[in-house]
């Protein structure tokens, strides 16, 4: 399995509460309904809490400031994942996502990128 994680920013001028309300029930829905053309096997949402915990972590780090969420979503492997977005409907669902994801994230400032996991802990590490 392979994962694509996107890290958000959302638009200038959109709240977070606005941000969040449009990613979970429009965005979300429309990734659902082109999953199959696309390939994907799972998709979840990660949503940046605001928290004086975090404040502090962060700040100890340096760290720049915050995404305003993560989105992963998963895939069988790099081959399909190229077939199943170079064919017709998976061009036609790709455009459609991008397309939505413009009117609520700064493409410009949230970067993506292809990854593998490897576990260190956890149930099955």
């Amino acid at each position: 399995m392979v994962k694509l994680i996107f890290c958000l920013r959302r638009k200038p001028g959109m709240s977070p509460e606005a941000f969040r309300e449009y990613w979970a029930n429009q965005h979300a829905p429309l990734v659902q309904k082109h999953a199959q053309a696309l390939g994907i096997r799972r998709y979840v949402q990660s949503y940046t809490l605001s928290a004086p915990q975090f404040s502090k972590i962060a700040e100890a780090r340096g760290a720049p400031e915050a995404f305003d969420g993560v989105a992963e979503l998963w895939f069988s492997d790099l081959n399909e994942m190229a077939e199943k977005g170079a064919s017709p409907e998976g061009r036609a669902a790709g455009k459609a996502l991008i397309e939505d994801e413009a009117r609520f994230i700064d493409l410009s400032r949230s970067p993506l990128w292809i990854s593998e996991e490897r576990e260190f802990i956890g149930d099955e590490a």
